[in-house]
Parts: C-alpha cells; structure tokens; sequence
C-alpha cells in the first residue's frame, strides 16, 4: 500500500516586537514574544454548500477549529477546479504563511506535490491522493465499505430491481464504489442490476440531474451517485424514487427519497495532523481508514426504510468494523461484466488490488468510460 516516509518537523514559532520610538506604546516593554496560530488552509473543489463532498471537508475544518482553539487560524478557498488553478491557490496559501495545507480531491496530487517542492517548510495532505514526499503525506477513506452497506440496503428496498448510478471519473475509487454497491445489493437480492452513465465530472450539477433522470425512464426505482453536488437527489424527490446519499446526510434536500446515507467523517484525522504540526510530530506517510476508524459511517435512514432493513444494515457495519465482512470476499467465484474471474471462491481482495481496480463487476451494466 503507501509507503510511510518519515520527516521530522519542528513546528515553528514566530515572535512579534512592539514597536520602538516615541509613541503611546513606549512604555510597552520592546520584547514580547507571541507565539503565533498555527495557519491551516484548505483547498475545495466545488462551491460550499449544506451538503457533499465539500460540506464533509469543511465540517472536518470547523472540527480543527473547535478542538485547537486559538492555536490555529483557519482558512479556505472554495470551487478550486483541478488542474492548473488548483497549482495557483495552493501556492498562493503558501505563500500567506500556511504551514499546513489540506488538499481534498483527487486531482490537486499533481499540484501539491509541484507547490510542496518549493516550500519545503510547509506540511500538505494530500486528501484521495496517492503520491507522498517529505512534505506531503496522504490520506484516503475506504468509501467502499459504506458502498457495500448501502447496496444492501438498495437490494432491500427496490421493487425493480434495477438500481441507477451516477459516476464522475472511473478512477479506482469510483469503480471501488460501484462495484462494492453492487456486490451489496446482489448479497440480499440476486437479481439486481445496476446502470451506470459516466459524466467524467465531478460537480455538474445540471448534467447530473439529467443523468438521473435519465437512469429513471429506464425501470431504475433506486440510485446512487459518485459526485459532488445534491442533484440527484433533488431529481430522485422529485420523481418518487428512492436514492442513496453520498457524503452527507441530505434528508433536508430529499426527504422522502433518502434511504440511507453514506457520510465521511474528517475532523478527528484533520485535527490530529493539526495538532502534530503544532507539536512537532508530524510526519509524512498514508492512511486509509474506513468503518473501523470512524471515517465511514452509514446511517441517516429515511422514513420509508422498515426497521428490519435498518438493523440489517447497522449489523454488517459492525461485521466490517469487527472484520468479520469484507465487501471483496468472494464466497464464490466473482465474475467481471465481461465474464472475467476477478476474485476466486475463498479469497478476498488485496489492498493493492483495491487500489489498481480497473473492471466494473457482474451485474453493472455499462463499460468503463475513458
């Protein structure tokens, strides 16, 4: 998995003067050290909103913020796209004295690891990236297992059996996703299928409605989504179809459409990282924490989803938490929608293999959009 390369970071302290000559201060005594606040900022890739993907990562902020107090002065900048602009404000952070900087999304890698090179006294984190330097460490949630949690109960709660999903980019974590959704659904109800429509964005709010709504007029009663807006479920309330909230909890936007909500949980790991760039252990390396490590969390059901369905699922959030379910454990051989073995009968899949997944499991239909 990621290597762990470590750095020792001595955290530094900055000390402000009161100001010499004749003025009202004068008989402020000329050396008073301040320590000054730790500066952490945090880069989003679409706007802030009540809920989503940014929305998870700016609770994780006001978390720091909460737990460090004044030892800290946080900042962010919002609807970053990725790419070239992305390289200009996380510079640009740098360059206002943050000393720790938070990255979350997968395609700010390239850019932080370019801005980390030429400030080397700046600790950043790379959020969904993979890459790590002296500077740069990596952290990543196990989002598949909240995938696995909510298929089942999408199996449970479909009379068509035909579940809708859209996608952004089908890089391994989304592909981790569809396909352990699919895996869960098909462990309740082995006659589901799940159709898939690529939009290789990740915040198009108008493109993911039609995408939805197109999925819809195609016997799909229940959907899931890889993206970071609410649309899909404004769509789903809309059209009386059920549907599985992503990053947030969004019963407020679709009340009577949520089934269930797959949530990431930031701020203990973003306060930790904050705390040990402010006591000089921070250090570089990786981290991919799922249920066990309180980083997913399924719950946030719907009004409509029966008791018995809310235990089952509760149930095998403990097995995962406990290792006792592993939504990549094959009690049978696990076929491609090609025709592929991907997982022998017994084995469960690596870390490695999760990380490099590149095929769209039995029961997806639809092909890996490039």
């Amino acid at each position: 998995m990621l290597k762990n390369l470590a750095a020792t970071i001595v955290a530094a302290c900055a000390f402000s003067f009161a100001p010499t000559g004749a003025s009202s201060q004068s008989s402020q005594p000329k050396d008073v050290a301040k320590t000054e606040p730790l500066k952490v900022g945090f880069v989003y890739v679409a706007p802030l909103s009540d809920a989503g993907w940014v929305r998870q990562h700016e609770q994780g902020r006001l978390a720091v913020q909460t737990a460090l107090g004044d030892t800290v002065q946080t900042t962010y900048v919002e609807n970053v796209a990725e790419g070239p602009d992305a390289e200009r404000v996380i510079r640009d952070l740098a360059r206002q004295g943050n000393k720790l900087i938070f990255t979350p999304s997968f395609g700010y890698m390239e850019p932080t690891l370019k801005v980390a090179a030429e400030f080397p006294d700046v600790k950043f984190e790379s959020i969904t990236g993979y890459k790590t330097a002296h500077n740069v460490a990596v952290a990543n949630a196990r989002y598949y297992e909240g995938r696995y949690l909510a298929g089942i109960a999408a199996g449970r709660m479909t009379t068509s059996n035909v579940a809708g999903y859209v996608a952004g980019f089908p890089i391994p974590e989304v592909l981790q996703g569809i396909n352990a959704f699919t895996l869960g659904m098909r462990s309740v109800n082995p006659r589901a299928e799940v159709k898939v429509v690529w939009l290789n964005a990740w915040f198009d709010p108008t493109r993911e409605r039609d995408a939805a709504m197109t999925l819809f007029n195609q016997q799909v009663d229940v959907i899931a989504f890889h993206t970071a807006s609410t649309a899909v479920m404004t769509a789903a309330q809309e059209r009386g179809k059920l549907a599985v909230a992503y990053h947030s909890d969004m019963r407020k936007i679709a009340p009577d459409a949520q089934i269930v909500a797959v949530t990431h949980q930031w701020g203990e790991y973003y306060t930790r990282r904050a705390r040990a760039a402010l006591d000089g252990t921070w250090k570089s390396g990786g981290l991919w924490g799922g249920v066990r490590q309180g980083m997913i969390r399924v719950g946030d059901f719907g009004s409509q989803v029966p008791k018995a369905v809310q235990q089952e699922v509760l149930a095998r959030q403990k097995d995962i938490a406990d290792g006792k379910v592993h939504p990549f454990f094959a009690r049978q051989n696990v076929l491609d929608n090609e025709g592929h073995t991907v997982i022998e009968k017994g084995q469960t899949l690596s870390d490695a293999q999760i990380l490099s997944m590149n095929w769209l499991v039995a029961g997806v239909q639809g092909k890996i959009s490039h």
